[in-house]
């Protein structure tokens, strides 16, 4: 009964602040729109990841940690590759190929009902997609010419990295299955 006032009272907050935000608007000309809306995701973001903070608790400690380095490596591919982009500049078309590894994570995650089991499978497969990515922008587009400065090396180095983290998640979800495979 306790959980659920305290859950009550965060989404509570939340919805008060979200309504505030057409509220400030009335008042002043520098909140646009597209303001208001990112505030508002960011917002509910936020009471979504007190949710997910709840849900972790009743996991073991190998799970938190495994789901935390499978989700701190999304968000960091999403930032890096968004604000300077992996393979060449931000603009490079390649960097849309990115969109499989996050796309594998969240299916696999649904398909698999985030069971330690599945999740190993998923991030594994995550690891896959992230190190065949600069293989296939390899085959498509040419080194020299939209690589960057980085160039080739350094596009797969950044890569291994990536899918570094999504193995050691996944090893970490293998621990922590119930029923080893």
């Amino acid at each position: 009964m306790k959980n659920i006032t305290k859950r009550l009272i965060v989404w509570a907050i939340v919805v008060a602040l979200i309504l505030m935000i057409p509220l400030a608007m009335q008042f002043t000309n520098e909140v646009s729109l597209s303001e208001a809306i990112a505030y508002s995701v960011m917002l509910l973001a936020a009471g979504g990841f007190y949710e997910l903070g709840q849900w972790l608790k009743t996991r073991d400690r190998a799970y938190r940690i495994a789901f935390g380095v499978g989700l701190a490596g999304a968000f960091l591919l999403f930032w890096a590759n968004g604000a300077v982009g992996i393979i060449g500049s931000e603009d490079n078309p390649a960097n849309l190929m990115y969109g499989a590894v996050f796309t594998v994570g969240f299916t696999g995650s649904l398909i698999s009902r985030f069971k330690p089991r599945g999740m190993a499978r998923t991030l594994f497969a995550t690891a896959l997609v992230q190190i065949l990515i600069p293989v296939v922008a390899l085959f498509i587009w040419p080194a020299q010419a939209s690589w960057g400065e980085a160039g080739v090396i350094g596009v797969f180095a950044v890569n291994s990295i990536f899918a570094l983290l999504f193995a050691v998640s996944a090893l970490l979800f293998r621990r922590s299955s119930p029923t080893k495979f």
